[in-house]
């Protein structure tokens, strides 16, 4: 397992606790919050690991270090049959996939051949963490009998709604966010600018059958995100330009 939120995060301990019956689980996993890390590997300056618990360690990199580090270097010996990354707090749907450092756990994971599901709650606040917790056990059970198509992993993104409100599960395709004035500029006690990054609340596109479309109705998304970027629709066209 990791995510990243941190080995602190009540998501990863809640989705460690329900995936417990399934066997044997480690948890390696950023030692702070991570958020929007992307699919970033650090090559700058060495990684240094820290055993916080039993079968928990925390990592001074990203999200994708931790994987990395997992599979080629503290669990090397061992043979691991899924990855979980998550539970995020808040969403990773539409072009937020490409930011998000849960996604990128799950991508590392797939890179290396594990089946790996990316887990993600919808809000930003009073987490309901046991209907996520319950269902990522669920999908890592299907998975774990079932396999994964070559080079895919699962994003599962669950509406922050009680159990009973769940309509059910939807399998979709990414959606599309439509970014506004998302920098915010202010200045500090001495005069000098500074900016943040995602100060505007993201629009959405209206895509039937989209990851976005499924939560807003309380449903749960499960999107299969292939590894394989290539647009093939325009190989076709870039083949007769003049190079």
């Amino acid at each position: 397992m990791s995510n990243d939120d941190g080995f602190r995060s009540e998501g990863i301990i809640a989705l460690s606790e329900a995936l417990r019956p399934l066997g044997t689980v480690y948890v390696v996993a950023p030692d702070r919050e991570r958020s929007a890390a992307g699919h970033s590997l650090t090559l700058s300056h060495p990684l240094r690991v820290e055993k916080v618990g039993h079968r928990i360690y925390a990592v001074d990199g990203t999200p994708t270090d931790c994987v990395n580090l997992a599979v080629n270097g503290i669990l090397r010996k061992k043979k691991i049959d899924i990855l979980v990354s998550g539970i995020n707090k808040g969403g990773n749907m539409g072009d937020d996939i490409t930011y998000s450092g849960t996604v990128s756990a799950a991508m590392e994971g797939t890179l290396l051949g594990i089946p790996s599901v990316a887990v993600s709650l919808v809000s930003r606040n009073r987490f309901r963490f046991d209907a996520a917790a319950d269902f990522a056990a669920k999908v890592a059970r299907k998975v774990l009998s079932r396999k994964l198509p070559k080079d895919t992993l699962l994003n599962v993104n669950l509406p922050n709604v009680q159990k009973s409100e769940i309509r059910g599960v939807k399998v979709t395709r990414q959606g599309k966010r439509i970014y506004g004035e998302a920098v915010v500029e202010k200045r500090d006690p001495r005069g000098r600018k500074y900016f943040w990054i995602g100060g505007d609340t993201l629009q959405t596109k209206d895509i039937p059958g989209s990851d976005l479309e499924a939560v807003e109705q309380n449903y749960i998304s499960i999107t299969p995100i292939h590894l394989d970027l290539t647009n093939y629709m325009s190989l076709r066209t870039l083949k007769r330009w003049k190079w």
